[in-house]
């Protein structure tokens, strides 16, 4: 998958989340490989913004295949065994990744 077309992908699931009972959440996610690039999921006052940049003032950063990404987006690459195994690295608060690991069921 390109990385535009995983950048609106993730917009589109965004949409259907209901986040009005979260408190704020930033996280960087930084994909490699052949279609690589950076984007940010923020949420703040009870809405969800994805979009094509670095954040700097965030929770944390996920490194990630767009592969590895696009498995654990739908379900079929469990969070908790990304990260012990190496596909998924945190650089920040883990909780925080872990938070953003249920936005995306």
């Amino acid at each position: 998958m390109k990385f535009d077309e995983l950048v609106s992908k993730v917009r589109e699931t965004a949409q259907k989340v209901d986040a009005s009972n979260m408190g704020f959440l930033a996280v960087q996610i930084n994909i490699t490989g052949k279609d690589s690039g950076v984007f940010y999921v923020e949420v703040k006052d009870g809405k969800i913004n994805v979009e094509p940049y670095d954040y700097h003032d965030r929770n944390c950063a996920i490194t990630i295949s767009s592969a590895d990404f696009v498995k654990l987006a739908n379900g079929k690459l469990d969070p908790v065994l990304a990260f012990t195994t190496g596909k998924l690295k945190v650089d920040g608060d883990i909780g925080k990744a872990l938070e953003f690991s249920k936005l995306l069921k």
